[in-house]
């Protein structure tokens, strides 16, 4: 029976992953942040509930969340490779496109309704990242963690604004 080890990657090419999760998570983050210009009057104008945070905090905790992301989506790779996570990297992209959806749907169109929808099925593609991410790399699963409680918890948020707007 014929064993397979994996071995760690050259640096080289660890370093250009690195930058290419980088790149796609940023990708990712621009296209929210173009549509989200003028989101904070938009924010301001929402009927809200009682719990929903003040504007400010969302940059600062979709800093952190992005490079979480860039880094957990590295992890696995590193510790699969690109034919050991093929599934992984296609989950991973697709979260990456749903979430770069929503922003434009919420803020830029006013779709609530629609951006719900992107933001439940984002929850799922997250949830199963994650679940994928620990087969490779328990690290880089823990690290999607406070993503997914985010969306969860933004998915909510939508959802009442949704109903009273």
């Amino acid at each position: 029976m014929e064993s397979s080890v994996r071995t760690t990657p050259e640096p080289g090419h660890s370093l250009m992953a690195a930058a290419a999760f980088a790149v796609a998570v940023l990708a990712t983050a621009l296209v929210g942040g173009s549509a989200a210009a003028g989101s904070g009057d938009v924010y301001a104008r929402l009927d809200l509930p009682a719990w929903a945070p003040p504007s400010w905090l969302f940059s600062p905790v979709w800093i952190v969340l992005y490079v979480l992301i860039g880094v957990a989506g590295w992890l696995v790779w590193r510790a699969a490779g690109t034919q050991g996570a093929m599934v992984f990297l296609a989950v991973y992209t697709l979260q990456l496109l749903l979430n770069a959806a929503w922003t434009p749907l919420f803020f830029g169109a006013g779709l609530y309704g629609l951006a719900f929808v992107d933001i439940v099925l984002l929850a799922v593609a997250v949830a199963v990242t994650l679940l994928l991410a620990w087969r490779h790399s328990r690290t880089a699963a823990l690290l999607l963690a406070p993503y997914l409680a985010w969306v969860c918890f933004a998915a909510a948020l939508n959802a009442a604004i949704w109903a009273a707007n």
